[in-house]
């Protein structure tokens, strides 16, 4: 099977762990994914991580990134003002099965997200000189670094597997989903639907360079696809319609829905939206 032609149809970075995202036309590829992706998370009293799954109005929260500064909007909230180039004080907190070291934000930024999301919260920065890796058995042994993801540096879509799923849930006369439900990074057009499953490695020619990114393991899927991101509320119809067939025995029967990758070349290199590439598949 010859390699496939494919075109970055979107990208998307998540600055607060489990908050909207921010469509980009351009992103900065780093060590950890794309340049501000889940640089931010809000923990609870013990400093562990909380998402969606506990508090759906998370969802609500809607940052946008200026020059110098995140701007975080939620439903009756005055607008919060994160400097991008400050942190208060150090601090350790865990998310999944990681301690990790992290910045504070400061009370300010805790009272605003305690308020709107009516539990005591604080909100924290990864600290850039902690290290924390991918799973080596998913990344063939590649060093990938990630900061407050579930566990890979970049998760990747095919336009036209959001299209088969919202052909099921049209079938069951449910509200087509977008594409923030899912929270992929990059969308790519060109594959049939779900083709991101048989991938090995997607290339794009950027003018700075070469950018070459290794599929590693498929997402497995939580609730939060069924967090509406207009309100704030939980479903179903995306689980039920998902659980119909897409249920993977390369994770023991678990729900999956894309495909995290890592990057194996072109840190520091630029990805734009439009930009064409090949992709290879796993198993000629």
């Amino acid at each position: 099977m010859s390699d496939v032609s494919v075109r970055l149809a979107a990208l998307n970075v998540y600055p607060v762990k489990s908050c909207a995202g921010v469509a980009l036309d351009e992103s900065l590829l780093v060590e950890t994914g794309l340049e501000f992706d889940r640089q931010w998370m809000l923990v609870d009293e013990r400093g562990r991580f909380v998402t969606q799954r506990e508090l759906p109005r998370m969802a609500l929260v809607r940052p946008t990134l200026r020059h110098g500064e995140m701007v975080l909007r939620a439903p009756g909230m005055l607008a919060l003002h994160v400097a991008l180039d400050a942190v208060e004080s150090a601090c350790r907190v865990r998310v999944w099965k990681d301690d990790v070291a992290a910045y504070d934000m400061g009370d300010l930024a805790a009272q605003w997200f305690g308020d709107f999301l009516g539990q005591r919260v604080r909100l924290v920065r990864f600290d850039p000189e902690q290290k924390r890796l991918s799973n080596p058995r998913w990344t063939g042994g590649l060093e990938a670094q990630n900061a407050f993801s579930d566990g890979y540096p970049l998760l990747v879509i095919a336009q036209a597997s959001l299209d088969e799923l919202n052909r099921r849930l049209a079938a069951a006369d449910a509200p087509a989903a977008t594409m923030e439900r899912l929270r992929p990074n990059l969308v790519l057009d060109g594959l049939d639907a779900h083709g991101e499953d048989a991938l090995e490695n997607v290339a794009f020619d950027t003018p700075d360079g070469p950018v070459r990114l290794r599929m590693a393991k498929p997402c497995s899927r939580c609730p939060i696809p069924d967090v509406d991101p207009q309100t704030g509320v939980p479903g179903h119809a995306l689980g039920d319609a998902m659980a119909a067939y897409r249920a993977d025995t390369r994770l023991d029967g678990a729900i999956t829905f894309g495909m995290y990758a890592v990057v194996v070349e072109g840190i520091e290199r630029v990805l734009r939206v439009g930009l064409g590439g090949s992709a290879s598949w796993r198993f000629d």
